[in-house]
């Protein structure tokens, strides 16, 4: 959603192993319990390999080119206020938010007699806000309303403060400031403000309140009938509330009927949608995907070790094929509908598709492999077992500011969705905490020329640690090269794909002070991981990928909480804390996350693992 405000020009955009065998798996009819067979033991050229799943349930990123800045204003600090005043606006067009600030900021107070003070005033909150800086934009926002009270656009300021308030979780203030707005004025965005942040809100009884508090408000109600309908928070205690705000809303009965299931079952039935791709019998295909294969036989071990435990679970498999057509005929079957939960696909295009179904029809959906964290956005139906790129670098910088003893921090990244997503959340988690990130750049590490830019004025022996978000091939020895060469000892944090670089050495690793972000790390020597890797063994007569470890891992998990909590399970996920997992460091979703809320960082000294707890930081 676009805000334009014609008279300034500037657009705000709010934030909101094993092959199974042919005939046990079709693609228009299930099988319980389908068979596998031995397959090859090469991982799979796609995805990407075990260390760096992070891109399995996306397409690779295409190479960028390397993106120039564009020439800042020559005439910055200008005496002259109509050349500050535009060079403000240039900034904030230019995302150099902190610069636009600076130069707009000596315009708005009523002794300077600009006059356009409001406008400076309110361009001046925008860029506080695109910069993150929600006390800057705030205090500018009071300025603006108290001092400049008759300004015609001041239903912009209101707005804006709305957004700031549910940027940072003050719902009730947010509400009551949108309230404030004339009738008639910004009816549209309003809406469609509230109907992008409320959705967001995880606590049910803050809800509850502020549907009290604001009894008149339809898009409040709207979301919050979603919110127990859709979002699962459903009891029979909710009943009459729920009637009553489908009658005095006039909302569709059919959509806000609660899907009536049984609280707890002795078995439960778990659709698995993967690419098989059974069609094609090739070795080159079947080599392909293995992963695929080596994710179900994984899968198969967990059902046999759950049943064993007297928790018993049906998989039944589905080929989903290469292409979304072969997915939308998969769903219209009316069976998928009446599953228990439903795990896959792995492909980004299916995902989304099979994530609006999980929201349609309320039923958990697990999504094995992909780090989105955009494809759980506001869909209490849809987990991601992975930790997203966002929570990774949450976690990451936590880990950085409380074990590293600087306070300051380079942070370069990769010129793809994901790792622009670990980038900013990084700078923006490390300067909440009190750190200083003093330069964040995108590289394009295929580019010799944009790796030379991505460092260029940088002293490493003056920077606390550096953060080089970057699956690239190159980024590795490029940066590694340039500590040598600067004779920079600082802490460096990357990803564990560095691992399966063959032109970077472990020697090299080992000397300089790496932390590696490390979804996948399995201890071997940890009784689950041995445990594990004998059963697997047995039953395949090969040794677990890593791809077979997340398989089982994930369904005994969630199979587990099928058994404990029924099908529903997102509120008991949310209130508990992370716990450990039979295979990997940990698992959990506490506090609402719908992504896996543990996050390893490995440290090659020693070939020590420190595990950020993402409770408390330690």
């Amino acid at each position: 959603m676009t805000l334009r405000f014609a008279s300034f020009g500037i657009g705000l955009s709010l934030a909101f192993s094993v092959q199974a065998q042919p005939s046990a798996i079709r693609k228009d009819t299930p099988v319980s319990k389908p068979s596998a067979s031995t397959a090859t033991t090469k991982a799979p050229t796609t995805p990407a390999k075990p260390a760096a799943t992070k891109k399995a349930a996306s397409a690779p990123a295409k190479p960028a080119i390397a993106k120039a800045q564009p020439p800042l204003p020559g005439n910055l600090r200008s005496s002259d206020q109509n050349t500050r005043y535009q060079n403000g606006k240039l900034l904030i067009e230019q995302g150099r938010y902190e610069l636009a600030m600076q130069e707009l900021q000596p315009l708005t107070v009523p002794s300077a007699k600009f006059k356009r003070a409001p406008e400076a005033a309110y361009l001046y909150a925008v860029a506080a806000t695109r910069a993150k800086k929600w006390a800057e934009a705030e205090q500018m926002l009071n300025l603006l309303r108290s001092e400049y009270p008759t300004w015609p656009a001041l239903a912009e300021a209101y707005f804006l403060q709305g957004q700031i308030s549910f940027e940072q979780g003050e719902v009730d203030n947010a509400l009551r400031v949108l309230g404030q707005i004339p009738a008639g004025k910004l009816e549209t965005e309003r809406t469609a403000l509230k109907a992008t942040y409320l959705p967001r809100i995880k606590d049910k009884a803050l809800f509850q309140n502020m549907v009290r508090r604001y009894p008149q408000d339809a898009t409040l109600a709207t979301a919050y009938a979603d919110k127990l309908v859709l979002g699962g928070w459903y009891t029979e205690a909710d009943k009459a509330q729920l009637e009553q705000l489908i009658n005095q809303f006039s909302l569709d009965r059919t959509r806000y009927s609660p899907r009536v299931r049984p609280q707890k079952k002795s078995s439960y039935n778990v659709a698995v949608l993967l690419p098989f791709e059974l069609n094609d019998p090739s070795w080159e295909k079947q080599r392909k995907l293995q992963f695929v294969t080596d994710l179900y036989a994984g899968m198969r071990l967990a059902q046999d070790s759950l049943q064993r435990e007297g928790r018993p679970l049906q998989l039944f498999a589905y080929d989903t094929g290469a292409d979304t057509l072969q997915l939308k005929r998969l769903l219209a079957m009316p069976e998928l509908a009446a599953m228990d939960m439903i795990v896959g696909p792995v492909y980004k295009s299916g995902s989304k598709l099979l994530a609006r179904f999980a929201l349609e029809h309320q039923i958990i959906t697990i999504n094995p492999l992909s780090q989105d964290a955009e494809l759980v956005l506001d869909n209490p139906w849809h987990y991601l077992y992975e930790p997203s790129s966002v929570t990774q670098a949450r976690q990451a910088a936590q880990f950085a500011y409380n074990n590293f003893p600087g306070r300051t921090a380079v942070v370069l990244y990769e010129d793809n969705k994901d790792e622009k997503a670990f980038g900013e959340t990084y700078k923006t988690t490390y300067e909440a905490l009190g750190g200083k990130v003093q330069v964040l750049r995108r590289i394009n590490s295929d580019v010799d020329e944009s790796l030379a830019q991505g460092f260029a004025g940088i002293d490493l022996k003056t920077v606390g640690h550096l953060v080089m978000a970057s699956e690239g091939r190159k980024a590795g020895p490029y940066t590694l090269g340039l500590l040598q060469t600067q004779g920079a000892r600082l802490p460096l944090i990357t990803f564990a794909s560095w691992l399966e670089n063959a032109r970077i050495s472990m020697e090299q690793l080992d000397a300089r002070d790496v932390y590696l972000v490390y979804p996948h790390y399995l201890d071997k020597t940890a009784p689950g991981v041995r445990r594990f890797r004998q059963l697997y063994l047995q039953q395949q007569h090969l040794p677990p990928s890593v791809f077979s470890s997340i398989g089982f891992e994930l369904l005994y998990y969630f199979g587990s909480r099928l058994h404990e909590y029924g099908s529903t399970f997102q509120n008991q996920l949310a209130n508990s804390g992370p716990v450990s997992g039979t295979l990997f460091q940990g698992i959990g979703y506490p506090a609402g996350g719908h992504d896996n809320q543990y996050v390893p960082i490995t440290k090659l000294e020693r070939m020590e693992v420190e595990v950020l707890n993402p409770v408390d930081g330690r």
